[in-house]
């Protein structure tokens, strides 16, 4: 779908660092440019913000992460503003910190919102619950899978007619086994410590360092199988040292310093993908979309995920990679024996039959066709 050449949508981010949020903030930054129309962002920034210029985007810094009362009446103001002097069309909010001054700007301008519902927030009471609903109370709701789509209408009673589901997409030009050259994964093998010739299987487990991501259950199934492979764990602990120190001890304490590595963060993820055999991903909480799992299969390699939420929908163990209990360290270990056995040759057809089947499902082009025609219908809806 082709947007008018002056047609503006004004997205609502907290932070620019990395996360499945600010990757769709960049996609859309970017679809929006290359259709003509114009994009504006608004977020504190972070260390992807360079590429919403980059992409043809107009980055506006201003303090929508707070969930200061003050601030956030503030920051309604700001985004009312900026949405009158840049003639914003939709205004497009992604996360909850900012949802009350987007709604509040939204009303004050008589835009329409649309809100996009990237995680399973917990609701352990009612004030939770009624933070969790200001992403509902859009005009227009994106869900970004199946299950996400389900949660929302279990949980907050929505009218059907104002959910749309529109997958989260993964760039297949980006991520594809013939798109980083050898170079680039032989100095990312290399920064993590592998010589040319070390020919053990790599296991990569993507993911920030948080309990939930499921590091410690994997490092104990390892130690349960002591596999003669190398388990990376690439993520950023955003300043959870603390986590980090307890997984450092936990790889020391069994003994695995040689085959476990903790590498922090890694900007060359497609590199990264190829540089392993296998990707795991096993969360102790539902993913809402899981991109990791579908990145990794877009470049051929197949993925091993916790048997909940969105990645019962990205991993179809008939293809390639299999779903296993979540936090049951002795279902994981029996993974990784099993992948400790599987032929190099079958992990690869696995993984091309995987990538495959996720450049079908998780087109980027579709996506974007999908989002601009949510960004109609708010256009189009009748005032309320």
């Amino acid at each position: 779908m082709s947007l008018p050449p002056d047609f503006t949508v004004l997205q609502v981010t907290p932070e620019l660092n990395s996360g499945g949020v600010e990757q769709a903030t960049l996609d859309i930054n970017r679809a929006l440019a290359a259709a003509g129309a114009r994009s504006v962002v608004a977020s504190e920034g972070g260390r992807l913000e360079q590429r919403v210029g980059d992409d043809g985007g107009l980055l506006v810094r201003i303090p929508v992460a707070s969930k200061n009362p003050l601030t956030i009446l503030a920051n309604a103001g700001r985004l009312a503003d900026i949405a009158r002097r840049k003639g914003v069309y939709v205004i497009h909010v992604r996360s909850r910190a900012p949802a009350l001054s987007a709604l509040m700007a939204a009303r004050r301008t008589g835009l329409p919102l649309v809100s996009t519902y990237h995680g399973i927030y917990s609701a352990r009471n009612g004030l939770k619950r009624a933070y969790n609903s200001l992403m509902t109370r859009a005009d227009l709701v994106i869900a970004n899978s199946g299950f996400t789509r389900d949660h929302i209408l279990a949980e907050h009673g929505v009218d059907p007619a104002r959910v749309a589901l529109v997958p989260e997409a993964v760039d297949a030009g980006r991520f594809n086994p013939g798109a980083p050259d050898p170079g680039r994964v032989a100095a990312l093998r290399a920064a993590w410590g592998l010589a040319p010739d070390d020919d053990r299987r790599i296991v990569l487990l993507p993911g920030r360092l948080t309990g939930w991501k499921g590091q410690r259950v994997l490092i104990e199934a390892w130690a349960a199988v002591r596999p003669p492979k190398v388990l990376i764990l690439a993520g950023d602990d955003q300043g959870r040292t603390a986590y980090r120190a307890d997984l450092e001890a936990m790889i020391a304490a069994n003994g695995l310093g040689d085959s476990v590595r903790i590498v922090g963060e890694v900007a060359d993820m497609p590199a990264a993908y190829l540089a392993a055999d296998v990707i795991c991903t096993p969360s102790l909480e539902a993913e809402s979309f899981g991109r990791t799992a579908v990145e990794a299969q877009m470049v051929g390699r197949p993925v091993w995920a916790s048997d909940l939420g969105a990645s019962r929908e990205t991993v179809d163990p008939a293809v390639g990679g299999d779903l296993i209990a979540p936090g049951d360290v002795a279902a994981w270990t029996r993974a990784l024996q099993r992948i400790a056995l599987t032929p190099t040759a079958e992990l690869r057809a696995m993984g091309e039959r995987a990538g495959d089947r996720a450049r079908r499902l998780y087109a980027f082009d579709a996506m974007v066709a999908a989002t601009f025609e949510v960004y109609r219908r708010a256009v189009d809806r009748p005032a309320s």
